[in-house]
Order: structure tokens, then C-alpha cells, then sequence
């Protein structure tokens, strides 16, 4: 009840800044935007430096001349892309529709964790309202067997009616417990809707999976074929 935001809005909010589906959503555009400048890049031009160095040794024989000398070379070239049969641009274009449709998605994403919330939101005040009530109808009901216990006891009321009395008021427990279990159920959902429902923000004691370990020991891994685990 304590991590639970105030309002629908806040949870929007909290939703926004936080939530796995929608920061992935947001990390595709960025991943789509860097692949539109990519496939851009190959029609500009571009500039390779190349160099070479080589021995020369002659040997004529016995009696005859011997030739040593080094040469070594180095040069720029500047390649110009001028007809690519098309296939460059339509990747280019074909980057751009994907970084709009992934510009799309993370409004699809909102809109569906919008909802998410709201949803939860109101079961979270309908299991509140409940046990209000339920707790008004405990009052109600104790009232009502005290009120049966004592006209019994001036011979107007029969054991059965105190019996059922004490039903009465045993229901209205149940409907109490069972409601704030709703209660219960409908913050982890809220939770659940807002992306929070994770083992930090719960406090968990478990081992946490942490992705950028596992990014940090292959991403300078040009040779080899064995995994950082040994596999």
C-alpha cells in the first residue's frame, strides 16, 4: 500500500518513466534511428588509406652485381557511390518505414499500459469501497446479535434467532477478509500495470539478473568461439 501511486495519473506518470514495455519500445526507435543513418552513410562517399612496403634483392651470380632496395608506397583513395541499381535507396527507405513503425509502437505500448492502469485503478477502488461496506455491515450485524441476545433474554427471542444472528454476523466477516484479499490483488496489479512489480522495487532477497554484465564481458570479444560462462 506504501510504493501505491495516489492517482491514475501518477501511476501514467511512474508508467512512462519506468516501465520495461515502454522504454524497450523507446530503445527500438533509437536502434531504428541509428539504422537509417547507417544505411545513409553508404551514399556518401567514402576514404581508404592503403599502404605497402616491399625488398628487392638481386643476385646476378658469381662475379656479377648484387641489387638491394626497399620501396614502400602509401595512397588515399575516395570511393563515390554513382549507381547502386536502386537497392541502397530502397534500404534506406525501407529504414525509415520501420524507425515510423517503430515510432508507432511505443504509442501502441502507452495506450496499452494507459489502459492496463486504468483498469487496475478501478478494481483497486472497488475492493476499497467493499471493504468499507463490509466493514459498515460487521458494525450492522454485531449490533443486530447483541440486540437478539438481549431480547432473548426477556423470553422474545429463541436460541435459533441468536444462532442465526451469529451467522449473519460470521458472513460479514468473510465478505471482510475476502474483500481486502481483493484489495491485495488489485495493488499487485496496479503495480503489475505500472512496470514496478519487479524484485528491486519489491524488495525481494533474489538474486537480481543484471543484463549489462553479461554486455560488458562479450562486447570487446572479437576472437574465439567460447562464451564468457565457459560454454
Amino acid at each position: 500500500q506504501k510504493n501505491l501511486p495516489a492517482s491514475p495519473d501518477q501511476a501514467f506518470s511512474i508508467a512512462i518513466a519506468g516501465h520495461p514495455g515502454i522504454l524497450a519500445t523507446q530503445y527500438a526507435v533509437n536502434a531504428a534511428g541509428y539504422n537509417v543513418k547507417a544505411r545513409e552513410g553508404a551514399l556518401l562517399p567514402s576514404v581508404g588509406l592503403t599502404a605497402s612496403a616491399s625488398r628487392l634483392d638481386t643476385y646476378a651470380g658469381e662475379g656479377g652485381s648484387q641489387t638491394d632496395g626497399n620501396s614502400a608506397s602509401i595512397g588515399v583513395g575516395v570511393s563515390i557511390p554513382i549507381y547502386t541499381g536502386g537497392r541502397t535507396s530502397a534500404q534506406v527507405r525501407q529504414s525509415k518505414e520501420q524507425l515510423g513503425q517503430a515510432r508507432i509502437e511505443v504509442d501502441v505500448v502507452r495506450d496499452q499500459v494507459r489502459q492496463a492502469i486504468g483498469v487496475a485503478w478501478s478494481q483497486l477502488e472497488a475492493a476499497r469501497a467493499s471493504v468499507k461496506a463490509n466493514r459498515d455491515g460487521i458494525s450492522a450485524a454485531q449490533l443486530a446479535l447483541d440486540g437478539v441476545i438481549e431480547e432473548r433474554k426477556v423470553g422474545q427471542r429463541t436460541t435459533l434467532d441468536v444462532l442465526n444472528a451469529q451467522n449473519d454476523l460470521i458472513t460479514a466477516q468473510i465478505a471482510l477478509v475476502e474483500s481486502e484479499r481483493n484489495v491485495i490483488v488489485a495493488s499487485y496489479a496496479l503495480l503489475n500495470a505500472t512496470g514496478r512489480m519487479t524484485a528491486t522495487q519489491m524488495g525481494l532477497q533474489v538474486a537480481e539478473y543484471k543484463p549489462e554484465e553479461h554486455y560488458n564481458a562479450v562486447k570487446d570479444k572479437w576472437f574465439g568461439l567460447r562464451t564468457p560462462d565457459s560454454r
